[in-house]
């Protein structure tokens, strides 16, 4: 079904699967009969899916991927690893020692499988399931949630991200005053702290501004010379394309790492031990 899916022709999804073209018919018309509903529209020039058949076929694909996902992981246990631990970040920089904590952890758990799953900022919904053993959150987000415990990693600052050949960009500490005349982009999900930075620049300094939905967004009109963007430092991925400059202000985000509360695996603790030692020995890396 999901071949048909995928090139909507019985013929050649037929000769895909190795099977004759009334056998692959008869089983659409066995899983339609079974299911309730047409999957596929038929006509002289193959197939369409129906509205209900390409959101089953969505899902279907989904969970082919996820099924996909838990053999590897399932070989991975066999051949090596004993149990496991699995981390939700919105992304590595978020937590930038990450590779060298799993490094030293791994070392002295040779049995034990560290998993880094990407997940959306501010999401918590695989943690809270049981899904994720170790969450990166900002402490706001988490501080209300019962049944977690919260370890503090570090607090992020806030930075003015520009381009790389931009006057500001040159300077060590950005100020309010230095964004006069400036296009700055707000919102896509700022933190609470972010934006009272944001409010109290634009009341400040009467700054041009508008809002930019997302990241990526913020990022793209970095690039094409629409403006200039707060944002704290656990989002910048290091990776040399623009410049962040530390910006004077007061507010910070504290940073943190979240367990359950049943949770207590030496495992556990070995980790979050790593991670907090390699964080306190760079002191001046996020504060």
């Amino acid at each position: 079904m999901l071949e048909l899916a995928k090139v909507l022709n019985f013929n050649r999804a037929a000769e895909n699967l190795f099977l004759s073209q009334p056998t692959l018919t008869y089983q659409i018309k066995s899983i339609e009969d079974e299911i309730g509903f047409e999957i596929f529209q038929r006509s002289g020039r193959g197939a369409v899916l129906t509205p209900a058949g390409r959101q089953f076929c969505v899902n279907l694909f989904n969970l082919r991927a996820e099924y996909k996902r838990a053999v590897e992981q399932g070989q991975n246990f066999s051949n090596r690893y004993q149990s496991g631990l699995t981390i939700g970040l919105p992304m590595r920089s978020a937590i930038y020692f990450l590779p060298q904590a799993i490094e030293t952890f791994e070392s002295k758990n040779s049995g034990v499988l560290v998993t880094p799953e990407f997940i959306p900022l501010g999401s918590c919904e695989k943690f809270l399931r049981g899904e994720q053993d170790i969450l990166f959150a900002r402490e706001q987000d988490m501080s209300s949630v019962p049944d977690i415990k919260i370890h503090h990693l570090f607090d992020s600052r806030i930075y003015l991200i520009t381009e790389r050949d931009d006057p500001l960009a040159s300077k060590s500490k950005i100020t309010a005053d230095d964004l006069k005349g400036r296009v700055l982009m707000v919102g896509g999900g700022s933190q609470p702290e972010l934006r009272a930075v944001q409010k109290r620049v634009i009341a400040q300094t009467n700054i041009e501004h508008f809002n930019s939905n997302d990241r990526e967004s913020t990022l793209t009109n970095i690039a094409a010379h629409k403006g200039v963007c707060l944002a704290p430092g656990f989002l910048n991925d290091h990776n040399g394309e623009f410049a962040w400059t530390p910006f004077d202000c007061e507010e910070k985000i504290s940073c943190v790492l979240c367990t359950h509360s049943g949770d207590r695996r030496s495992t556990v603790a070995d980790f979050i031990s790593i991670l907090k030692k390699i964080y306190a020995a760079h002191p001046a890396f996020n504060s």
